[in-house]
């Protein structure tokens, strides 16, 4: 797909699920369940546990693209090098999601047209992301700094996308847009393991559609 368009529809949906520690056996049902729930940006991330496990979250990321198509805006995360990015667009990402801000992953992300959200914590490495080039800037643990330390980010780099991650809860998640976040990015409160391996996947469409419904809903005055 094409760049802005990948980036505008990050910004319009406003919520990444982030998929961590699912088996290649679950995915396409843990998908399923998560877009039926009105959530289609998923960020598949790569577990580093070992070169095999690394090469099984290329194969879902590439399963995914193969099985929902235009349904679905795919990216990667936790993508810790340049060798790491391209074979996750290869195997279909169109977004590249790492926990730090590696010049080169953000580099070869933008050469090959992808959309590169590095991760950031405090107001110098956010800076740094942004002028190496990334679209979004992932603030991370967003639960753990706290609204406060957001808002007081945001007041000088407000030119910087933000999105917000860890620790944001269907309960909480329109407080971190209001803070001035451009989106959210949602783990284990979404992408329930122990539900999953329960076979439990009503369970995530239910959960999504909250996170959904809250963040629809009219913005306090």
């Amino acid at each position: 797909m094409e760049e802005n368009y990948i980036l505008q529809n990050l910004l319009r949906q406003k919520i990444i699920a982030i998929v961590r520690g699912v088996r290649k056996e679950q995915i396409q049902k843990t998908a399923d369940a998560i877009i039926k729930g009105g959530i289609s940006c998923l960020e598949i991330a790569i577990d580093h546990t070992s070169p095999e496990s690394v090469e099984q979250t290329y194969e879902m990321i590439r399963c995914l693209k193969e099985t929902f198509a235009a349904g679905i805006c795919l990216g990667a995360g936790t993508v810790l090098s340049g060798q790491e990015v391209k074979a996750c667009v290869e195997a279909g990402a169109e977004y590249i999601i790492s926990p730090n801000k590696n010049p080169d992953v953000i580099r070869k992300t933008k050469e090959a047209g992808k959309i590169s959200i590095p991760g950031a914590l405090t107001p110098t490495e956010m800076t740094e992301a942004w002028e190496a080039g990334a679209d979004i800037v992932k603030l991370f643990p967003a639960g753990i700094l706290g609204l406060d330390y957001i808002k007081a980010v945001r007041g000088p780099l407000k030119h910087i996308p933000v999105s917000a991650v860890g620790g944001v809860t269907p309960g909480n998640c329109r407080d971190f847009i209001e803070a001035g976040c451009c989106s959210i990015g949602v783990g284990g409160n979404l992408v329930d393991l122990k539900k999953i391996e329960l076979g439990d996947y009503d369970s995530l469409t239910k959960t999504a559609l909250d996170y959904v419904r809250n963040l629809q809903r009219q913005i306090r005055m």
